[in-house]
Order: C-alpha cells, then structure tokens, then sequence
C-alpha cells in the first residue's frame, strides 16, 4: 500500500475504528515519545500467539514500536493479552499458519512479510 494512504489511515480511519470498538486493538509503546498508541488491526490466532499481516510492510510505526519494546498488548474481546517474542516472518511462512478460514492477501498487495508475537506465559 502507498505510504500516504497509510498517514491517512492512521488519522481518520483509525480513530473510527477505535471508536466502533468492534476490531482487535494493538497497544503498544512509541520508541522515541515513550506514550502508549493503540492501533486497529486483524489479529489472526496462531500456535501459541497472534499473526499480524503487514499491509504496509515491516516500517509501519507499530511494527517498529513492537519490535524495538519487544511486546505489546492485545485487546480482544474485551480481554488484555500480553504479547512478546515479535519476530518478522516471510508472507509463504505465515500463509502455512493462518486459519482455513483466512484468505491470504491478493498477490498484487506484494505482502512479503508478517509480524508474529507470542502470548507472554
């Protein structure tokens, strides 16, 4: 995706979705401002954590705030989950991982990575 879709995105499409409440909801610790963000996401259940398709590649702020704290917070349905152990994976990787019921992303999106987190124990 464009990164300029990506701005508009994070200042008026997310805050209507946070405001909905009805999707997943990423919280997570900027790296430099030290201020906790909460992003919308689709959190997909995998083994043992949460897979997180990358729309706008591994440079998006959260995936940078997430990999540089090494956790984050999930809220969903209406329970925190705390999430460590971020790791980059290729986009053939997690395609194996995800539900059946999930459909990949299209191919001309050219999605070639996804973030995985681990629940904490």
């Amino acid at each position: 995706m464009p990164s300029w879709f990506g701005r508009i995105n994070k200042r008026i499409f997310n805050p209507m979705e946070l405001r909905k409440g009805q999707r997943p909801v990423f919280r997570h610790v900027g790296r430099s401002t030290g201020e906790t963000y909460r992003t919308p996401l689709d959190a997909h259940a995998v083994d043992g954590g949460f897979l997180f398709i990358l729309v706008y590649g591994p440079g998006a702020d959260w995936v940078r705030n997430a990999m540089a704290a090494g956790s984050a917070i999930l809220e969903l349905d209406g329970r925190d989950i705390p999430l460590d152990s971020p790791r980059l994976i290729p986009m053939t990787d997690a395609v194996t991982m995800l539900p059946t019921d999930v459909k990949p992303p299209p191919a001309p999106l050219r999605i070639s990575q996804c973030l995985l987190m681990q629940e904490s124990q």
